[in-house]
This record gives C-alpha cells, structure tokens and sequence, in this order.
C-alpha cells in the first residue's frame, strides 16, 4: 500500500493478534510508532491483548506501552484502560497496579467492572471480589448497567476459592442468580458445578448440571474435579463415561480424568483404567501432541504406585515442561524414591529450567527423608538464588527438612527470617521441637504462642504437640491439651485418641487410657491397640497388656509386627519366659516369624529369659538379618557370659556385610568384660573410631570402666577416667565405685572421689550411699559404714529393696530377705533349713563378709541364711518337677549366694538358671557359667 493510515495500522495489529500471532502484532506496533504514527485507541487495545498472550515476557513491552500512552489522550480512556487492567492482572499479577488503572478511569462501563473483578477473583480475594460487586451494582443504579454472565462467573470462582465463607457465598449467588435468570447460560452454570462440586456437595452441583439445557466440556470438566477433590474417582470416570459422546472432548478431560483413577478404592482398578485411557490418547496422538496430557500420565501412574511407568512416560516426552519436572520429581518422592528425585532435580536444573516452589517442595521432601543436610542446604541456597526462599510453602518445607536432619538450630532461624506464617508453619515447628529431646520445651512455647496470634488448631497441631508434652511427662499439660482437642471437637479422630492414650500412658493414668479406648469403638486401629498394651507395659502391668494381646486375637484383631515386639520386648524385660513362647506360638500363627522386626525381638526375649538356645536357633532360621538381629545375638551372648562366642559372631557380622552400629560395640565390649578380655576389648573401643568411624559414647567409656574394674585393675581405671575426652557421668563414676567395694579395701581413695562425685551429681540416688557403705564394710572400715548410712538418712532417700521373683504355672511369687509372708512360709524355711545341712556336710562354709553389716559371726550367718534368691530357690524345690529352676533378680547376687547356689544344683541334681542385675548365671553339676568371674 503507497499510503497507510491509522486504520490501517490498527486492522493489520488487530488482525496478527486475533490470529495468534501476537508476537508480530507488537513487531507491526513498532513499526507503526517509529513512522510517526500516533496509534488510536484500537491499534493500544490489541497491542496489549498480544502482550497478555505473550505473557510474562510480553510484560516489558506492556510497561513501555502503558508509558508512552500515558503522554496520550488515551491514558483514560475506557477501552484501552480495560485491557490495561487485564494485562496487569495476567502478565505481572499485579492487583495494585490493576486497580490503579481502574481507579483512574473517570467513566467505568460493565466490562471495566468484570475486568478488575475478574482480577480479585482469580487471586482468590473473595471479600475484595465481592465489595467491587456491590459497589457496581451502587454505580450501575446511576449508569444503568447491569452485571453479566461473565461478571457472576468470577464472583462463583472467587466464592469456590474461600475456605472461610465460600459456601455461603454460592448459595447466596445461586439464589441470586436464580431470579436474574443467568443460571441457564452454559459458563455460569459451569462455574457452579465446579465450586458446589469443590465444596463437596455434590448433590446440588450433579441437579445444577441436569437442569443445564446445553453442557459442554467445561461443565464436564468442573463436576469431575469436584468429584476428584472429594476423592469420588469412580463417580468422576461415571461422569466422563456418560458425557464422552455428548461433548467434544479436550485435552482437559484427560488430565481430569487421570486424576480422578489415583482416588479409586481399590488402586489395583485405577491403574487398569489409567492404563486404558493411556492406550486412547496414545491412539488418538494426544500425549505426544499436548504437554498437559504426559503430565497427567506421569501423575496418575505415579500416584497409583507405578513410578517406573511414570518415568517411562516422563522419558518419551518430546517435549517437557516445568510441570513436567515438577511431577516426576513430586512422583519419586511420593514413592519413596529419594535419590532418584533429587537426581532428576539436578538434570532439570542442567536444563536452564529454573525451579518453582512445587519443585524445591518435593526436592527438599527427599532431602529430609534420606537425612542429607549438606544437599539440604544447597537446596536452600537455590531457594535464596531464585529468590522463593520467603514463598510460605518453601519455608515450611525448609523448616520440616532441616527438623528431619536434626537441624534444630536452622529450623529455628528459618522460622525466624518468614515474614508471614501459615497454619502449617506453626505446625511444622512445633513438630520440629517436639522430635529433639532439647526443645521439647520449646514446642510448648510455640503452641502457646500459635494460639495467643489468633490460629486455629487443627489435628496435625494437637498430634505434635501431644508428641512433646508425652516426653515431657507432665500430666497437667496433658489435662490441659485434652481440653482443647474437646473444645476444637476434634475428639473423634482416631490420630488424636491414639495420641492421647501414648501421653496418658507414659503418665501412668491409664484409668483415662481405658475411657479413651473404650469409647472409640470402631475407630481402633492398631495403633490404638499398640498404644494401650505400650502403656501397661511402661507401667510395669505386664498381666494386663498380655489380657488386651489375647483380647485382640479373640476379636479377630490381626497382630502386626510392633505389636509383637512391643509385647516380646515386654516378656524380656520381667524375664517371662512362657508368656514369651505364647506371644512367639500367636507369631507364628499370624505368619509374621519372618518379620525382621518380629525375629529380632524374638532373639533378644529369649537371650532375656535365658534360653540362649533358643535364641541362636531362631537367629539361624531368620531369612533376613539387620544390625538390630545381630546385636541382640552378640548381647545374649555376653549377658550369658559366652565372650568367645560374641567376639565369634561378631566377625562373622563383618563377614557378611554388616556394619557395626554404636550398639554392637556396647554388646562386644560387655562380652569382654564379663569373661576379662581386657586386652581384646580395649582393641575393639579403640578400633570403634580409628576402623568404624564411630566416636564412642558414654555407654562406651562406662563399659571399659566396667572392663577394668571386673579386671581388678583399678590403676588404668584411673588413667582412663583421666583421659576421657569427655565428663564422667553418674553412671560411670558408680560403676568406679562398685569396682572398688568389690576390691577388698583397696584403692579406697579412688572409691572416695568416685563418692564424692556421686553425691554432687545424684545426691537422691540411694545406690549411690549403698555402694559407698558397701566398700567401706569390704575393708572393714565400721565408721566410714555408719557415716555413710547417716548420710543417706539424712539425704531422706531409700535403697531398692533387693527382692528374687519365681514364674510358676500358678502366677508370679516374689520374695525379699526374711520375708514370712508367703502361705507357704512353713514350707520353704523347712525346705531351707533342709538344704543348708546337705550343704554344710558338701563343705560350704557360708561367706560372711558379703553380709556386710559390723555383728557377731552367728548373726552374719544366719542373715546370709535368708537372702531373696535362697527363699525363692527353696520355695520350688517344694513342688515336685524336674525342670530346669529359673530365677530372676533385681540386684547382683552376692558372693555366698552365689557359693550356695553351685552346692544346691549338685545336691538336687538340676540346673538353675539365675538371672541377676547384670548377667545369667547357669549351674549345674556344682560348676557355674561365669567360672566364678562376675
């Protein structure tokens, strides 16, 4: 053309961008300004129409327009201030500036309302949206315009987007819309499907979409979200099912209709239909065609539990996006795939693709899962770099990250730096102090603090914090938050009772357990169950945990395999051997002796209840083995005082691949120090750090002392609590002092200090003061004996009262010295007074320095006479039998009884298993296991 004009101009910008074609649009603007045409108002409203397609990018050339018609007579004018007002909100997601251009237009008309309305809706400003509506309607009684079906569409998306008042708004439109009439029109309509259908009635959202004379896809597509969100996947695939031939189908339904197979009842049938659908989009070319349709594939596979489908789709993507990225990465974290995620997050970012807060959310999830700080903090970096590092939904993944790692101190300062918190934020802090035992406290104060800020509490907040005050122990706070859960009604929920019966229980109020449990009913779930029998046995009510074992099995309650450990490790601690069998016989009938888990508890209970038979068999048979397995063998072992055969096991540990854990160690070197391998043993404490790269603990460190005084070495016990890289605890500096009571008056100068720092660190502890007093009598020293009982009178703490306990088929018979209070007293002094000539005329000589108390010889005798273990070993030998005499006590036995007992099992010709404080002791045939080196 020799001569183009304004219009011209105008036609051919308007065309390019009706075209989708904007970016040639802005290119014939150009153009056309730098010729020295002034464009019109119609050549502005299509150039900005093409920036707002262009997007993000299209942004810089907006702002320039936008300035350079702000000279112009069109800086007000209505047609060009609209799209204005929709390019700010589109491209730089600007409410603020949307609203400025709005507020400067002098004469508004509908459209300038639906614009800026349409902006607050789609930001999911509800209050906002609807204050603009009113005041439109005040203007419009003035200009006598009236709202339209577009203007009621964004009011409907924003009332859908409220949690607070959403469905009241609806209901309010719906009536509304109703009189006007708008709710034939096909988006209206569409629009109330999906935000009824969000809320979950789906009643009122399934007869809006029957009344509608025409559907189309997009009506389609909003029922099944609704019905997706609700989890309704089988009446979202129905809803496509009916529909498919009556609409045209687009690329939408797929992704919908993928969702909606992860939230099938039975997974198994969701992958079917998945699978289905994969082979039609397939056929008809979709996937390869649309991004939206691969990404669809890759979720649903991956939420179906199909990750290695997910991938195989993600990979023969031509072409992939961010959402692309994001979903897979999303999809391996979900299936617990941590290293892979983070793997593909590193090759998304060797792409140039820059991370979205979805992304860094899964990424960060791996991180925590696999315990990798050091990734962790690179991911931080990234979040700081892409500047998404004060995005709410980062922080709080940051937050739970650095918790999991054991990042207490960055999980505070990330809290710290957020400008603004969400629900989930308190509830990921207060998670974070509850999980390290040196913030409980903290968690408390947090909690406070939440409520004091005005945030509503919901379930995740009671759990977490129900975790902390449980470690706490303190009842009145449990008292406290069980009063909120009931005024928050949230009572009812299954996570929230189990959690309480856990506090309640390590309270010791299981009275308010059995409340709580007996009003859930149908709501138990074997946590529930787990609880109750954890709490009984916390609280030492063994009988009563084993009664709710045999009661879920009569109620047809399947045990699974914590249930037995708990219940096992329960049978181990009291040395129950029979209740033990039952528990392994229910194990076995419920198939779960192959259990890791299972296997392992069953080893240690029966190493516990002294049939390390047993327990080795049970370890050969199990067909999978961890580090828990091999160090309750390498334990047994060493508490039955079988060195060699640990020190065994433990190379063959090796052998096989299994890295040692600080726990092995404490069982090696217990095996070493109850047969005296000092040398052995000190060889694998120094091998922990220099081979393992284990730095020993305290438990170390306490069993070398032990080493060395069973040892009698006092002197290198001296030199080694000089040389330890850190402060002996009360723990080690009594196990000094037991070494020096059983030393015969020597090294008392280290057994003094080893007192005296007793009694500054643990000055209620009343083994301390019999330990102190029983070193003093081993050397004589009757003063130093008296001060130190004056010492713990005036200290006001009494001794654990030394006392033997019997299982017999009848129930479980408990003796202490001297005790007269059996019913069958007569009996058992007879049966004693019988065993004591048998073995005076065998040649025992009672051992009267272990009664260590400053009498006359006879007096000695006679209290030696009575000790627990001799009443509770005369006891069963009144019953007839032939078994094994199994017998368990509190403290270590002393030296004459355990003279005594090596004389009765010769007398009576069988074996007797003892069980003290700190190892088995097995005698038979006059001879024990320890070689007398205990």
């Amino acid at each position: 053309m020799p001569d183009k004009n304004l219009v011209t101009w105008a036609c051919m910008i308007s065309g390019y961008t009706q075209n989708e074609m904007p970016g040639d649009a802005c290119l014939i603007f150009r153009e056309m300004v730098s010729e020295g045409f002034i464009p019109n108002h119609y050549a502005i409203g299509s150039v900005l129409r093409a920036c707002q397609v262009i997007g993000s990018c299209g942004s810089r050339l907006g702002l320039q327009i936008h300035g350079f018609i702000s000279k112009t007579r069109y800086a007000f004018d209505v047609v060009v201030c609209n799209v204005l007002i929709s390019m700010y909100g589109s491209c730089l997601n600007s409410a603020a500036c949307a609203w400025r251009v709005f507020d400067g237009i002098q004469i508004k008309n509908s459209i300038s309302w639906n614009s800026i309305i349409s902006i607050y809706a789609q930001r999911g400003d509800a209050i906002s949206s609807f204050e603009l509506f009113s005041s439109m309607q005040q203007e419009g009684l003035a200009s006598s315009f009236k709202p339209s079906e577009y203007t009621f569409g964004s009011l409907i998306t924003a009332a859908a987007a409220s949690v607070d008042c959403g469905l009241f708004l609806l209901e309010q439109l719906l009536a509304k819309i109703q009189k006007s009439g708008f709710l034939q029109d096909l988006y209206v309509a569409s629009a109330f499907v999906s935000g009824f259908a969000r809320f979950g009635l789906l009643d009122t959202a399934k007869m809006i979409f029957g009344h509608m004379g025409v559907r189309n896809v997009v009506s389609m597509n909003g029922l099944m979200a609704g019905l997706v969100k609700q989890k309704w996947g089988e009446e979202a695939t129905k809803v496509f099912m009916e529909m498919k031939d009556l609409v045209s189908i687009n690329s939408d339904s797929y992704v919908v209709l993928l969702s909606a197979f992860a939230e099938f009842s039975c997974l198994e049938e969701g992958r079917r239909k998945g699978k289905e659908v994969h082979a039609c989009v397939i056929r008809t070319g979709s996937s390869e065609s649309k991004i939206a349709v691969g990404n669809g594939l890759i979720n649903m596979y991956a939420k179906c539990g199909k990750i290695n489908d997910a991938c195989s789709v993600f990979r023969l993507m031509v072409n992939k996006d961010l959402v692309s990225w994001n979903s897979i990465i999303s999809g391996l974290d979900h299936n617990e795939c941590f290293g892979d995620a983070l793997m593909s997050f590193c090759t998304m970012r060797s792409t140039g693709l820059m991370p979205s807060n979805f992304t860094l959310i899964s990424a960060l999830s791996s991180c925590g899962s696999l315990g990798w700080m050091r990734m962790g903090g690179q991911l931080h970096c990234e979040a700081l770099k892409v500047g998404l590092d004060m995005d709410v939904s980062v922080s709080n993944a940051l937050l739970a990250q650095y918790a999991e790692t054991g990042c207490i101190t960055e999980s505070k300062k990330v809290f710290s730096l957020m400008p603004e918190y969400d629900q989930v934020s308190w509830n990921s802090i207060i998670g974070a102090f509850s999980n390290s035992e040196t913030s409980i406290s903290e968690a408390v104060g947090h909690f406070i603090e939440m409520m004091r800020s005005g945030w509503s509490l919901n379930k995740v907040t009671f759990i977490n914090i129900l975790a902390a005050v449980s470690s706490l122990s303190r009842l009145e706070l449990v008292h406290q938050i069980h009063a909120l859960v009931l005024k928050y009604s949230v009572m009812e929920d299954c996570a929230i009772e189990n959690a309480l019966l856990c506090c309640y229980g390590k309270c010791g109020e299981m009275n308010n357990c059995g409340t709580i449990f007996s009003r859930m009913s149908d709501r138990r779930d074997d946590v529930s169950w787990n609880s109750m029998i954890s709490g009984y046995i916390h609280n030492e009510l063994l009988p009563k945990a084993m009664d709710l074992v045999w009661l879920m099995l009569q109620n047809g309650q399947r045990l699974d395999c914590f249930t037995f450990a708990t219940v096992l490790s329960a049978c181990a601690s009291v040395a129950t051997l029979e209740r033990g069998m039952e528990v392994h016989a229910s194990g076995i009938r419920a198939c779960l002796q192959s259990d890791v888990v299972v296997g392992s508890a069953l080893v240690d209970m029966y190493s516990k209840c002294g049939r390390i038979d047993y327990a080795l068999r049970f370890f050969g048979l199990m067909p999978v083995r961890n580090v828990y397995s091999w160090n309750s063998m390498i334990s047994g072992y060493a508490r039955h005082g079988h060195g060699d055969k640990a020190l065994e096991l433990f190379s063959k540990m090796k052998l096989e691949g299994q890295p040692p854990d600080h726990v092995t160690f404490v069982g090696i070197l217990s095996a070493c120090s109850h047969v005296g391998l000092v040398d052995q043993g000190f060889d694998h404490f120094e091998s922990m750090s220099k081979v393992y790269g284990l730095n020993p603990r305290m438990e170390h460190f306490s069993c070398m002392v032990d080493l060395f005084g069973r040892a009698g070495e006092l002197d290198k016990i001296e030199d080694f609590i000089n040389r330890m890289p850190m402060r002996p605890n009360g723990f080690i500096w009594r196990t000094v002092l037991g070494a020096c009571s059983r030393a015969n008056g020597r090294k008392t100068n280290l057994g003094r200090r080893a007192a005296e720092m007793l009694l500054e660190l643990e000055p209620q502890n009343a083994t301390n003061y019999v330990l102190m007093a029983n070193m003093y009598a081993s050397g004589g020293m009757w003063e130093d004996v008296a001060k130190s009982r004056a010492a713990m009178r005036e200290a006001a703490v009494k001794k654990e009262a030394g006392c033997s306990w019997v299982t017999m088929k009848d129930s479980v018979h408990v003796f202490v010295a001297g005790d007269k209070s059996h019913p069958d007293n007569d009996a058992i002094y007879e049966k004693l007074g019988e065993l004591h000539k048998k073995m005076r005329d065998a040649g025992y000589i009672p051992q009267v320095k272990f009664a260590l108390y400053d009498l006359e010889l006879e007096n000695k005798e006679e209290l030696l006479s009575y000790h627990s273990e001799k009443l509770a070993i005369a006891f069963v030998l009144t019953r007839k039998s032939e078994l094994p005499i199994r017998i368990m006590k509190n403290l270590r036995v002393c030296g004459d009884c355990h003279s005594a007992f090596k004389y009765i099992s010769q007398i009576v010709g069988r074996q007797i298993l003892l069980r003290d404080s700190n190892r088995f002791h097995h005698f038979r045939d006059g001879m024990c296991s320890c070689k007398d080196y205990w």
